[in-house]
């Protein structure tokens, strides 16, 4: 008997990245090069900007605390499965040792107990995986919500009819002239936001 530890590893790292990417995108900054006077010109008199969510993500200090928060709840459920798999694999070794000397009901027990270990170190792989995305897919309907709530404020209070959303993994946004990224203002808003909210 024989159980494999890799899987959950990368599945709970899988389902983590993949719940922040489809929400949010990936972490690649864009670079733009508008000179900041340009830009502020032009945003005074545009009624639609954009924000680059690659880097609206790498940088809002709250997508940085969820993220650490679910990499340290995955790290620590890799290692209690790890340390539950070991001990089953020893105990494994242990019965393969001694299975000559036992009668033939001694080991039908034996396998039949090391069986229900086994599924039960299976339906915690799963569990553990499962709570993982729910809380994923969760914090990132937070996340979400935060910046849709915090750029209908912003939009109205600079009188933007409407604001875009550019990800290099997901370029919808094809091509907009530079002094329309509002990226860095937005992501400044955001986070003295949630400095004050973590108040």
């Amino acid at each position: 008997m024989t159980i494999s530890f890799g899987t959950f590893s990368k599945l709970t790292a899988g389902l983590m990245i993949a719940a922040m990417v489809a929400s949010c995108g990936n972490k690649e900054q864009v670079k733009t090069s508008a000179p900041a006077t340009t830009a502020s010109a032009a945003k005074a008199t545009e009624p639609i900007v954009f924000v680059n969510s690659d880097s609206l993500v790498s940088n809002y200090n709250y997508f940085k605390d969820i993220k650490t928060r679910l990499e340290a709840k995955s790290k620590k459920a890799q290692q209690d499965l790890s340390s539950k798999g070991t001990a089953f694999q020893r105990e494994v070794a242990d019965y393969q040792q001694k299975a000559q000397g036992m009668s033939a009901d001694e080991r039908a027990s034996t396998e039949q107990r090391l069986a229900r270990k086994q599924q039960e170190l299976e339906a915690f792989n799963q569990n553990a995986s499962s709570a993982l995305a729910n809380e994923s897919a969760g914090e990132n309907e937070k996340l979400y919500d935060k910046v849709a709530e915090y750029l209908k404020a912003y939009a109205k209070e600079k009188g933007y009819k409407m604001v875009l959303t550019y990800s290099k993994s997901n370029p919808s946004l094809l091509f907009a002239d530079e002094s329309l990224d509002v990226t860095t203002e937005v992501v400044k808003g955001l986070n003295d936001k949630y400095a004050k909210d973590k108040k």
